[in-house]
């Protein structure tokens, strides 16, 4: 995922974010008065997220009451690929940090994190982790290094009311990019919308790209030996951007905002202004809470449409606790992450209480669909206990979750992948503006610049 704070307002309905009032001072981790444990953790919910905040400190108060001696402090630091690793390596980052999924595997490689296996072994259910969301925070040896919140696989969002104005069946969204091309035009043409948007900066026209490139079936990373090299010029990746800059200048579909990260896209989908734009079901919650989207039964969601590659994107925040948490903080941090993180995931009781204190505020979103964190039969579970509180429509979010069974998941470019996205970023941004792109050169060259930069992080 590509460098902003939005996760912490995407992430599912029961988006659990670190609060406490109050932001961190990154001085080295120490006792607090009175002889308590000061744990500093990242995820503090933005301003916006009123029932996530209300919501959250209710558990830090409950884990501070079930673990007398720790105070837990809220941080405000959100992950940027700039800065990161400088503050990480340096230990100036608090006692667990949140990553996007295209770091875990890096970190632990640098051996920048600590293995956690060993305390999430003591909970008795931790056997019972869905194995796809647990693979890239796990080392070659088995060793765990984090724990997921509300992971999400990628797919198409869409405006249904701007369907049903073109002329399109809002219960039946493209299934190929080609049909998303049709449709884009179609609703460009009938309503003088932007029939499609792609993001194209910030990192995330990368990302995007990423997306675009799994569904027709192509790699941005490869393997071999130990090394990780990119795989940027492969003929899907090719194949994804001539479809861009199709959309962009033949069919002139994509609108007359070019240059948009993806608080900017949600924003205009919010307002009524944008057809479909590829991202998780988990984005009706920013759209809604901190855009204002008022009519929400407009929001669709669809799986990933393909082209040959039966994939999409998955992605998800986690939670790690770094080298330079000392055994008693790191111990407690694995402690907050249990009790924060993975019981509210799998207890029944937990997720039907927070359901129902949020479904209590109108701005909330309860029963937005996310990819299990257990497995199936705790997941149904899960369903059950929250159905009483279920305040969106869930029927606009059929096609996407009957769908989702039929794509493989995968997850972002194991190494580096910010350094693969800052590349591509420009090449997107080229495709999206300039008639006579060039797209075998521009990925040709960003290969060559990151392959460069691969190879001296690998020396």
């Amino acid at each position: 995922m590509p460098r902003n704070s939005r996760c912490a307002a995407i992430l599912g309905c029961m988006a659990l974010t670190a609060t406490v009032a109050g932001c961190s001072s990154l001085t080295p981790s120490s006792a607090g008065g009175d002889g308590d444990l000061v744990l500093r953790v990242q995820g503090m919910p933005p301003a916006t997220d009123k029932p996530g905040v209300a919501l959250f400190k209710k558990q830090v108060a409950d884990f501070e009451k079930a673990n007398p001696g720790i105070k837990v402090k809220g941080s405000t630091t959100v992950f940027d690929p700039l800065t990161f690793s400088a503050k990480l390596s340096g230990g100036n980052v608090e006692d667990v940090i949140k990553v996007p999924l295209t770091e875990p595997q890096r970190l632990i490689q640098q051996k920048q994190v600590q293995p956690i296996t060993g305390q999430l072994k003591e909970w008795k259910h931790f056997k019972e982790f869905n194995p796809q969301v647990l693979q890239p925070l796990t080392d070659s040896a088995g060793d765990v290094y984090g724990v997921p919140q509300n992971p999400y696989a990628q797919g198409l969002v869409y405006n249904r009311e701007l369907f049903a104005k073109a002329g399109l069946d809002p219960d039946r969204p493209p299934a190929t990019w080609e049909e998303v091309r049709a449709a884009a035009k179609r609703i460009s043409d009938r309503t003088g919308k932007a029939g499609f948007v792609h993001e194209s900066k910030d990192n995330q026209g990368g990302w995007q790209l990423a997306m675009l490139s799994y569904a027709f079936g192509g790699e941005l990373e490869k393997e071999q030996g130990g090394k990780y090299t990119a795989t940027l010029t492969g003929e899907p990746t090719k194949k994804a951007l001539r479809l861009l800059k199709d959309m962009r200048w033949k069919d002139d579909s994509l609108g007359k905002t070019l240059l948009n990260n993806q608080n900017d896209v949600i924003k205009q989908f919010a307002a009524g202004q944008v057809g479909m734009f590829m991202g998780s079901p988990g984005t009706y919650r920013l759209a809604k809470m901190q855009f204002g989207m008022e009519n929400t039964d407009a929001f669709g969601a669809a799986p990933m449409p393909q082209s040959g590659g039966d994939a999409t994107l998955t992605g998800g925040d986690i939670y790690m606790v770094p080298k330079s948490a000392d055994k008693k903080h790191a111990a407690a941090a694995v402690e907050w992450l249990t009790f924060v993180y993975a019981k509210p995931q799998y207890s029944t009781d937990i997720a039907a209480e927070q359901a129902k204190a949020l479904s209590a505020d109108p701005k909330s979103a309860v029963g937005v669909p996310t990819l299990p964190v257990f497995d199936k039969k705790r997941q149904s579970e899960i369903d059950a206990a929250i159905k009483p509180y279920i305040n969106v429509k869930l029927q606009n979010f059929k096609p996407y979750v009957d769908g989702l069974s039929t794509l493989k998941l995968k997850p972002e470019p194991p190494y580096q992948a910010q350094k693969l996205y800052t590349a591509l970023d420009p090449v997107v941004q080229a495709v999206l503006t300039e008639r006579d792109a060039d797209i075998d050169a521009l990925l040709a060259s960003a290969e060559k610049d990151v392959n460069a930069k691969l190879a001296a992080d690998q020396k």
